[in-house]
């Protein structure tokens, strides 16, 4: 069976994308198309927020694009140096939370400690800092893109635990999505199933694949990363056959295969 994967290339690693890697050893081909581009900002400022630890009671990461952001502070040699002495410690003296393995794998990398890779969701991950924080913390450290959810952000507010959010890179439409896909319809024919990984990716997609699977659009098994793309997607009108219990390439390639049995 043929899957298509509207997700981002794998961050920085080698070797295949675990997500084709996962449904290939389950007999299944499967095919990404990139649907997001990203434009990172206000570096700078997040630079001097990194090297102050002393101003904040902890980090808080939701996406990989984030830690990447931190990550082009730090390719100064200068800087890293410094951040290897001792400003990752100060970070680690608190708490560095994260949503998902991917995002916690890139935090490690920076040599900082995550807390939370099993939450999965910003209201999972909400509900862990609200267990472990209060009111009389320094303000949390939360660099996100300019389409993240309030979730999480509302959640500490109504608890009155503070917030320090800084948008850190801008989300827009991959420049050749409806290309690469009008290419991959034409040679592939209609996949068998199409997994989202965003409700942007939703609302990037959806409109031409309609219009490039014609009638066959309900014979598609639509997948989801995890329940907020589900919502996107119910919300356009798509019956989802899938949603991972949680957002890896293990969980999702195993509910793809369970529907296109």
């Amino acid at each position: 069976m043929h899957v298509l994967l509207l997700k981002e290339p794998r961050e920085g690693g080698s070797g295949p994308d675990p997500y084709i890697k996962e449904l290939a050893s389950r007999g299944h081909k499967a095919t990404l198309i990139p649907v997001l581009s990203f434009t990172f900002v206000s570096l700078d400022t997040l630079s001097d927020k990194l090297f102050q630890p002393e101003r904040h009671g902890g980090l808080i990461f939701t996406s990989p694009r984030a830690v990447e952001a931190v990550k082009m502070c730090l390719e100064d040699d200068e800087r890293t140096e410094q951040w290897n002495m001792d400003i990752k410690d100060k970070w680690n003296a608190k708490s560095i939370y994260v949503v998902g393995k991917a995002t916690a794998a890139l935090v490690e990398n920076l040599g900082l400690v995550p807390l939370g890779e099993d939450t999965g969701t910003a209201d999972v991950l909400s509900r862990l800092i609200l267990e472990r924080e209060d009111a009389n913390i320094l303000p949390l450290l939360f660099p996100c893109g300019s389409i993240k959810r309030e979730v999480l952000p509302s959640a500490l507010r109504e608890n009155g635990v503070p917030l320090d959010t800084l948008m850190v890179y801008q989300t827009a439409q991959h420049p050749d999505l409806e290309k690469n896909l009008k290419n991959h319809f034409t040679q592939q024919g209609v996949p068998d199933s199409i997994a989202f990984f965003s409700p942007s990716g939703v609302r990037f997609c959806l409109e031409t694949v309609r219009r490039l699977s014609g009638e066959q659009l309900v014979e598609i098994k639509f997948a989801a990363i995890g329940p907020t793309t589900a919502e996107a997607m119910m919300a356009e009108g798509l019956s989802v056959s899938c949603s991972a219990d949680k957002p890896t390439a293990e969980h999702l390639a195993t509910g793809i295969a369970k529907a296109l049995q």
